[in-house]
């Protein structure tokens, strides 16, 4: 595969297939896809606010001006992967069954409002910092028109596309994209590369089989949801991590220690320079509620705090 640099903006990955990408890939700055055929497009994925899903609109001009978006496909219900549904009226709007329940269960208005919220200096300081440059005040609920469960073949022109369900494993629903006469795969947010993953649903052992499903299509193309286009050997350093991660935080849940605890005394190592890397905090939290028999997620404000507090203690 040629390199395709990681700049901000839109390029073609394959024929008729592009990808929109946003460095850094840290909090909010999602990848997005577009599939064109016949006089059509279908866009993988909305952005994390009004303003960056227009930007990205406008920069696809060029294509969709002869090719409209007809479908949209939002792989999980992250806002950075949905938000933005509403710039595209009149679309299909196809995702998991389960990502639809759980788009209800965390409206921008929810990020909105924690930004008003009093947190402490750490934690304010982290959502600021994390989510600052997003604003949510004007983004409307947009639900999809079409849910699935399991795999989708949807057709566009004369392309087929396939939506295959790899959740829980990031979240609840995750879906990757198949763009098989391209050997393309949008694997939204299954796959991170240079900053750390979110296990918000779990089992890493459903991540770990949500990557070898990926693998199994052998795509030459793999688009992340968050960094720079790769091929399938980028999988290894994600999967690397989980397999890592898991055996320092099961070490830690048998000798009794707390999940925030253990978060922080688990040194980084060779995963140190990846972006985010307060995510552990969220990670170790995951695992142990895999571990350890009645174990409770963190709530939402506390784990932003927690987050703040982890960035804070690595200066």
């Amino acid at each position: 595969m040629t390199t395709i640099p990681y700049e901000l903006g839109l390029c073609e990955v394959a024929e008729g297939v592009y990808a929109y990408l946003q460095p850094d890939g840290s909090w909010g700055f999602s990848n997005a896809g577009l599939v064109t055929s016949s006089g059509e497009s279908l866009l993988v994925d909305t952005l994390f606010d009004l303003k960056l899903t227009r930007a990205m609109l406008a920069a696809m001009e060029a294509v969709t001006v002869d090719a409209p978006i007809s479908t949209v496909v939002n792989t999980h219900a992250n806002g950075d992967h949905c938000y933005g549904n509403q710039l595209l009226g009149g679309a299909r709007i196809i995702s998991s069954a389960h990502t639809a329940t759980e788009m209800i269960e965390l409206p921008a208005s929810a990020l909105h409002a924690l930004k008003g919220l009093d947190l402490g200096e750490v934690g304010n300081r982290f959502v600021e910092e994390a989510f600052g440059a997003f604003e949510f005040g004007d983004i409307s609920l947009v639900s999809p028109t079409e849910t699935f469960s399991g795999s989708l073949t949807v057709t566009i022109g004369d392309r087929e596309i396939e939506l295959i369900e790899v959740g829980p494993a990031h979240t609840g629903g995750d879906v990757i994209v198949h763009v098989p006469d391209a050997a393309t795969v949008f694997t939204g947010d299954i796959l991170f590369i240079g900053s750390t993953p979110i296990i918000w649903a779990g089992p890493t052992a459903n991540w770990l089989s949500a990557c070898d499903r990926i693998r199994q299509l052998h795509p030459t193309v793999v688009v992340p949801g968050h960094g720079p286009v790769a091929g399938l050997d980028a999988l290894a350093s994600l999967e690397g991590y989980f397999s890592w991660l898991h055996g320092e935080a099961s070490a830690r849940a048998h000798a009794g220690m707390s999940a925030l605890d253990a978060a922080f005394d688990i040194e980084l190592g060779e995963y140190a320079e990846w972006l985010d890397s307060e995510r552990i905090v969220i990670n170790v939290d995951a695992i142990f509620a895999e571990l350890v028999p009645g174990h409770e997620r963190l709530d939402a404000l506390t784990m932003m705090k927690e987050l703040g507090r982890y960035r804070a203690s690595r200066g």
